[in-house]
């Protein structure tokens, strides 16, 4: 076992040529046309030109200009959805948020990883699906492959969630557990 070993040399980037020019394309009009608005009132503005990279977006949905978002094409969001200031979308694959959920300051999502048993360490994606009525709090990350974040959740301030995250439920910590059911009092 002692003479098997990872070897990045033998990396093949599995970005097509489409991929990387839109990446390059989004790249300059997030700094010129994207990060500058960055006032409220210019979020229909900002959801017009993720619109124009492919993005699935519902009119009332709210994305500040300082979140990072990797590629516009695999990500989508519904009714008062909300991606606050800072957040990090880096979706290598399909990333989609429920209406009514806010991902909060900070918050990193990731629907991505790499296949550690294979020499080459290929990336390797499956969607990350996060459900109506989820609270991602602050410097939350949530990362893997497949992940699904159920409606309801509370996902607490700082924690790693690697797995699902059962409904109405309010998980945190490193990585995330259970703390106790999310009750919402009218």
């Amino acid at each position: 076992m002692s003479d098997l070993k990872v070897d990045l040399s033998k990396f093949e980037n599995w970005l097509s040529r489409k991929n990387k020019m839109g990446r390059a394309a989004w790249i300059l009009v997030n700094l010129i046309l994207f990060k500058p608005f960055f006032l409220s009132v210019f979020n229909p503005w900002r959801l017009f030109l993720l619109r124009c990279f492919g993005a699935k977006l519902h009119p009332k949905a709210h994305v500040y200009a300082s979140v990072k978002i990797w590629a516009p094409w695999n990500l989508q969001m519904e009714e008062y959805s909300a991606l606050a200031a800072g957040v990090n979308v880096y979706n290598t694959g399909m990333i989609k948020i429920g209406a009514h959920t806010t991902v909060s300051q900070g918050a990193y999502l990731c629907p991505g990883s790499h296949d550690f048993n294979s020499p080459k360490f290929p990336m390797i994606c499956a969607p990350l699906t996060i459900e109506d009525q989820v609270w991602i709090a602050t410097d939350a990350f949530v990362g893997g492959m497949g992940i699904t974040i159920k409606q309801g959740a509370v996902v607490g301030a700082r924690a790693c969630v690697f797995r699902d995250v059962e409904p109405w439920t309010i998980v945190g910590g490193n990585p995330a557990k259970f703390i106790k059911e999310r009750i919402i009092n009218d």
